[in-house]
């Protein structure tokens, strides 16, 4: 299995069983905080299934109707999963308002703590694991998929602390706690749906992707120099275009290996997919 797919697998897995647990269990003791909880993880399933089938698709080859790839498939899915966060930060938020003013009370036992504990853990481990890949591999999807499993390891915190709480007579804790979850959530939803805005939009690299890019293409022997450089993300990968300067006495074959060696080195860069060069001769006006 290819590495790119294993956090993926292992978060459609993880969150069923924890799902399964937390379902139960709030079932059982009549515990809504977690139910809720259990219900969050089986959103997160259903947004691993899709972050799945996304890089499915971004992964393919060009083809006649996508000529460039399909790279734009993967901020696509990962700004639907950005999307889906911000739909649970506003049911997280709903339902701590209508704790804070119903003041439903439960009684909390050790099983109910435990099982939101291992969850914690859990969720805690999933998230790094998916966030360490994905900002390995450079894939947007495993990074969204990733600040979903934190942000069930916080409503979990939340579930902890509120069940913590009551258990000591103070029925509103899970309330309170919810809200800020809540906040985090919408927090995490927008700095994630912009971030793949800016790729599906085709937004232009960094200032130091770009002196990178630069510094590479000046040092290949016989460039003079460099104009008109341009790049923009085409999903999370670049395509860049610029202009060399070589010297009058090139050969067209010398001229061409210069153009090569350029687009090899710039392609080099992790982010960089496809490198178009085009050859000026140095003195010559156009």
């Amino acid at each position: 299995m290819e590495e790119i797919y294993k956090p993926i697998w292992v978060s459609i897995i993880g969150n069923v069983l924890l799902a399964i647990m937390k379902l139960s269990v709030g079932f059982i003791y009549s515990s809504i905080a977690l139910i809720s909880d259990g219900v969050h993880s089986l959103s997160d399933v259903v947004t691993s299934v899709a972050g799945y089938f996304g890089i499915k698709v971004a992964s393919k080859p060009p083809d006649k109707d996508h000529p460039f790839g399909h790279s734009r498939f993967e901020p696509l899915v990962a700004l639907l999963i950005g999307e889906a966060l911000l739909v649970v930060a506003y049911e997280i938020g709903r339902d701590s308002v209508e704790r804070l003013l119903h003041g439903e009370h439960i009684t909390v036992n050790s099983i109910m703590l435990g099982v939101t504990v291992v969850s914690i853990l859990a969720k805690e481990l999933m998230f790094r694991y998916s966030v360490y890949v994905g900002r390995k591999l450079n894939s947007q999807i495993l990074i969204a998929d990733a600040y979903h499993h934190r942000s069930d390891v916080l409503s979990s915190v939340a579930v902890l602390v509120g069940l913590g709480l009551q258990k000591f007579g103070f029925q509103y804790g899970d309330a309170l706690a919810g809200l800020v979850v809540a906040v985090f959530l919408v927090k995490v939803s927008f700095e994630i749906i912009l971030e793949n805005v800016g790729y599906l939009t085709g937004r232009a690299p960094s200032f130091e992707i770009c002196e990178e890019i630069k510094r590479r293409a000046l040092n290949v022997p016989n460039v003079l120099g460099i104009h008109d450089l341009r790049a923009h993300y085409v999903g999370n990968k670049l395509h860049v275009e610029l202009h060399i300067e070589v010297p009058p006495g090139l050969s067209l074959k010398e001229a061409h290996d210069v153009s090569e060696e350029v687009k090899k080195r710039i392609e080099e860069i992790p982010e960089v997919e496809r490198v178009f060069v085009h050859v000026d001769i140095k003195g010559v006006t156009k």
